[in-house]
């Protein structure tokens, strides 16, 4: 094990399951382990850090990156793509690209209108696709981003997916009820669907990563395939429904831009990791401890050997309510089991809400630092 490793070196060790000088670590990094406005004044305000904040991709104060020791940067997002629908309506409603409609409700943006609820198959033949044509002045200030981080040095580059994926599209576009029994009982539906999303996906990730390939280390991707108690669909509807058009966005992501691979499922997907893994997936993220199946124990040993583990402080009950001591514990258990033969970057299992103390982030890093030393 070397002394000290910058953190492109810190990255690749831990994903080769070798032990690297500390595990790597992302507070806020991304827009998958990032933090609430409010949550990040609270933390500044506790932290004494004054003046106006440092804008990064992720949102996040690129103090509060420093302040972490966070060994990430990200570029890119997911673009607006031309489409007929994309309209702003109100300050609190508007229609993406997708025609799905999303409404402002008690402070928290939620769908509230599904564009393709009781479609047929041949509705989707004239239904109007967003055209998968990437913004190239964007795509420029993206690929310069990207540059500059490289020629630094400093960090592991983080390109974020410039699209959604085809199963939480499903569920949006025709709502949750609707897409999850036709996946019980129209497959015709399902695999039109999924080959058109599919389509303007690699149409997608052709320009995004030609561009940006050369210079990231990793990429995210999200796509929900897990609910509290267990996955959405069974392994074997994954495997013959999901996995075909997943395994192909991922072995084309891999081909453009030589990268590992991130994939963001919230809950219990312990059952379909297996099949997640076969698609091409290096890393699961955000590891829902708190959902079915998913404590760090028992992934560790079940998959430990194939799959990298990245978050595991769980947002949804541990840090709001914990003590700062228990958080240090909590701290020291993670890296000593997820972290054990490398394999774990560390990182909040999502994005911070305004209720986690900033006693608590800071007890966090603190007791991270003090034990990677």
């Amino acid at each position: 094990m070397m002394l000290f490793m910058n953190s492109r070196e810190r990255f690749f060790t831990a994903l080769q399951h070798r032990t690297p000088d500390r595990p790597p670590l992302d507070i806020g990094a991304t827009t998958l382990t990032s933090m609430s406005r409010n949550c990040q004044a609270a933390l500044c305000g506790f932290l004494g850090l004054k003046g106006d904040p440092q804008p990064t991709n992720s949102g996040v104060d690129e103090r509060i990156l420093r302040w972490a020791g966070t060994d990430f940067r990200a570029v890119g997002g997911i673009p607006d793509l031309p489409s007929p629908f994309k309209r702003l309506i109100s300050p609190t409603a508007n229609v993406n690209c997708w025609g799905i409609r999303s409404e402002l409700v008690d402070g928290q943006w939620q769908f509230t209108h599904s564009p393709l609820r009781g479609a047929t198959v041949d509705d989707l033949s004239s239904f109007p696709w967003p055209e998968p044509r990437l913004d190239e002045q964007l795509l420029a200030r993206w690929v310069a981003q990207a540059k500059d981080l490289r020629r630094d040095g400093r960090y592991a580059v983080i390109g974020e997916h410039p699209v959604f994926g085809v199963l939480e599209l499903g569920c949006w576009m025709c709502g949750y009820d609707d897409f999850l029994m036709r996946l019980a009982g129209d497959h015709d539906f399902v695999r039109e669907f999924f080959g058109r999303v599919l389509e303007i996906q690699m149409a997608v990730i052709e320009q995004y990563y030609s561009a940006l390939g050369p210079y990231i280390d990793v990429t995210t991707c999200g796509d929900d395939f897990g609910m509290q108690t267990g996955p959405l669909i069974s392994p074997h509807a994954f495997r013959t429904l999901v996995a075909p058009y997943f395994s192909a966005r991922i072995k084309r992501t891999k081909e453009l831009s030589n990268c590992l691979f991130f994939h963001h499922s919230c809950g219990s997907v312990f059952d379909l990791l297996d099949a997640i893994i076969e698609c091409g997936v290096d890393i699961i993220n955000p590891v829902q401890t708190s959902a079915r199946d998913m404590q760090p124990e028992r992934l560790k040993a079940a998959f430990g050997d194939r799959l990298a583990f990245w978050g595991a402080v769980d947002v949804q009950a541990f840090l709001p309510s914990a003590t700062p001591e228990e958080v240090r514990r909590g701290v020291r258990s993670l890296v000593d089991v997820l972290g054990r033969d490398g394999g774990y970057v560390m990182a909040p299992g999502h994005n911070m809400q305004d209720d986690v103390p900033p006693a608590n982030i800071a007890a966090w890093v603190e007791e991270f630092h003090r034990e990677s030393l």
